[in-house]
């Protein structure tokens, strides 16, 4: 048996666990539940169901991987990563483990929750794994892009682990799931960023399974640190989505680094050899509390 029981966010950014804010104005703090964190060496193994192109997965195995990267230059994905040391417990190294492909759609095309808890118990469930299940752009699942962009929960039998589930949302929902590398459906129609990898389906999968392992490791069983219900708790990326630079609304990221040569804006999605760049939303001791994202911060 197992329970699903956190939607994804679309953006995402860290919360300080002991002094945080989402603006100077607004202090939160997230209570630390006292349970089980995800900390050490984790494997992350990986469901693929349905078609997705070697380049696709590529994108996304790198973006794991780059997570533990030392030699990318700032800002980058690993030193965004590395904000969940800030957790008690210490740090959290990520590794890509087994990669099972289920390309016939087995399943069919239109999943459950249970479907989802199926195929993430392909490969066994551990206490040191996330086991991730990547749905492709034809695969409709229950509450995708109605309520949900992805999720994450863990399982409740003898082998107990976590899963999450992310689907691509190209041709479904891209101006929800995929924001800002496509116009979002409500709100000011600003240029989308130029997705960093030419995939939009894709690059958006990556902002929210960033979101959803960032969560994973500071929540991975309902009882570690979040705010509110557990039913529907505010967690360590959930508390200032889509803000990504200063001056940012919805609609908007704010105001972000741009590549002088390709006119790029930079964004949480580009992998280990390339600029990559988060907003924090707490106080950090490197940035203090400045968003990883300006322009100006890294002048």
């Amino acid at each position: 048996m197992a329970s699903i029981y956190h939607s994804a966010i679309l953006l995402f950014c860290f919360i300080h666990p002991l002094l945080a804010a989402l603006v100077q104005e607004q202090p939160l703090v997230l209570k630390y539940h006292n349970g089980v964190l995800l900390k050490g060496n984790v494997t992350v193994n990986l469901v693929w169901y349905g078609k997705f192109t070697p380049i696709q997965r590529s994108i996304i195995v790198d973006f794991i991987t780059s997570l533990n990267s030392n030699r990318a230059p700032l800002p980058s994905a690993a030193f965004w990563w590395k904000t969940t040391e800030k957790y008690r417990g210490g740090s959290c190294s990520l590794r890509v483990g087994r990669q099972i492909l289920h390309e016939e759609y087995t399943l069919g095309k239109v999943l459950k929750t249970t479907h989802l808890l199926a195929l993430a118990s392909k490969t066994n469930f551990a206490i040191d794994s996330i086991n991730v299940v990547l749905t492709a752009k034809d695969v409709a699942v229950d509450g995708f892009c109605m309520s949900r962009c992805g999720t994450h929960g863990s399982s409740r039998g003898p082998a107990r682990g976590t899963y999450i589930w992310v689907g691509n949302s190209e041709t479904q929902c891209p101006g929800q799931c995929a924001w800002p590398f496509h116009q979002p459906i409500y709100g000011p129609q600003t240029p989308p960023l130029v997705a960093p990898n030419g995939d939009v389906g894709v690059d958006g999968m990556i902002i929210n399974l960033a979101t959803l392992l960032a969560n994973t490791v500071t929540n991975p069983f309902n009882s570690g640190y979040f705010q509110g219900p557990p039913t529907a708790p505010l967690e360590a990326v959930s508390a200032c989505t889509g803000i990504f630079g200063s001056g940012s609304y919805p609609g908007y990221p704010g105001r972000l680094l741009v590549d002088k040569a390709t006119g790029q804006a930079t964004t949480p999605t580009v992998s280990m050899d390339a600029s990559t760049c988060y907003r924090l939303c707490g106080t950090r001791k490197q940035v203090h509390a400045k968003r990883l994202c300006d322009e100006d911060t890294w002048q």
